[in-house]
């Protein structure tokens, strides 16, 4: 199959395949969600802070400048990062986590995964045409959205999606380009946040040699951290910087941009997207740091156990009594299994009305 092929016919129209695949993508109502679903903090914590739909925004706009200056398609980096986190639960990584446990203790053995479950909404759960579900978009931004992260295998992906996509092979280089500018911007994004929340400080971080090295390059133009605003901004920017430059300088040597190539190359190939084995390693240990400080913090350990409680009590009330469900989804129960519906039903709720509906069901939270 052709990478700017769809699987239902179309009509031709002024946009390149891949534009229109990020227009439909943004006109969708899983997209317009993600303003109220969790990065790090919920929603309702601050206007300043990030949701998944800012996250998805800044991640297209970073692959989006990488993959001109690699003479690469835009239109089809932007298209599959505008995508890419359509799938997550509300409340965060512990939402899909909390889903997952939830549908394996009850013996559904596939449970839940967020990559596989944005492949999900813009191929099934969106309905916008009579004669098929999903948003119809390219073979290539299928497959990058599919396959959003390495190793592409995994048991819970039914055998169909292998014979189709085959995930013996690489997607395309824009799909690589979409997961690096991922962890770009959530790295960068992350730490501002924290910042700004007061939960960690640039001292805290200090322990990552890569944190060390952008706040010289803010020190460097004479902006003290007493100027708070400013500080903030100038490292995120010198952060994105950094690391966009440091991927342009490894990558561009390893790839050819004549074409789109998708479902082409051997997975067994390595990466052509990436950094220097000394970034990679500043980058882990930045993560890690992150991960004790940042992400594990105890305000934000009690929000997203309050968040984790809530998708158990959901869960449990739409298996007991399916007839809550939205219309939408109840009418769906001829279909398809119970258990799906409604994991399907949970993912696609916003923070606020995920807490809303706990609310309503028992009362408190």
């Amino acid at each position: 199959m052709r990478c700017d092929q769809r699987f239902y016919e179309h009509q031709n129209d002024f946009r390149d395949p891949y534009a229109r695949d990020r227009d439909r993508i943004i006109h969708s109502g899983s997209f317009r969600r993600l303003e109220y679903k969790t990065q790090v903090f919920l929603n309702h914590s601050g206007d300043f802070f990030r949701t998944r739909l800012t996250h998805s925004l800044e991640v297209a706009q970073i692959a989006r400048s990488i993959a001109g200056s690699l003479g690469l398609k835009e239109s089809l980096a932007e298209a599959i990062a505008l995508a890419h986190d359509l799938g997550h639960t509300p409340f965060g990584h512990v939402g899909g986590d909390t889903l997952d446990e939830c549908l394996k203790q009850d013996g559904f053995k596939n449970g839940f995964e967020h990559n596989f479950q944005s492949f999900r909404v813009v191929s099934l759960l969106e309905k916008r045409y009579k004669n098929f579900d999903g948003l119809n978009l390219t073979f290539a931004t299928l497959e990058g959205i599919l396959k959003h992260s390495y190793p592409y295998k995994k048991s819970f992906l039914p055998t169909w999606i292998d014979e189709i996509f085959d995930l013996k092979t690489h997607p395309s280089i824009e799909a690589m380009v979409v997961d690096r500018a991922d962890e770009i911007a959530y790295i960068s994004h992350d730490i501002d946040d924290g910042i700004h929340s007061g939960l960690i400080t640039f001292e805290d971080l200090k322990e990552s040699e890569l944190v060390c090295e952008i706040l010289q390059k803010v020190a460097d133009e004479g902006i003290e951290q007493d100027e708070i605003e400013m500080f903030r901004y100038r490292f995120s920017s010198h952060m994105i910087n950094h690391l966009v430059y440091s991927l342009l300088d490894f990558s561009k040597q390893n790839i050819d941009h004549r074409d789109v190539a998708c479902a082409k190359i051997s997975a067994k190939e390595a990466l052509p997207i990436g950094f220097e084995a000394d970034l990679e390693t500043k980058i882990k240990k930045l993560k890690k740091i992150l991960f004790q400080k940042l992400y594990h913090h105890h305000r934000i350990v009690r929000k997203m156990y309050a968040g984790s409680e809530a998708i158990k009590g959901l869960y449990k009330a739409l298996m007991d009594e399916p007839k809550m469900l939205s219309s939408y989804y109840y009418k769906q129960l001829q279909n398809r299994r119970k258990h799906r519906v409604v994991a399907d039903f949970i993912a696609s709720m916003s923070d606020r009305y995920a807490v809303e509906l706990y609310r309503e069901i028992y009362g408190t939270m």
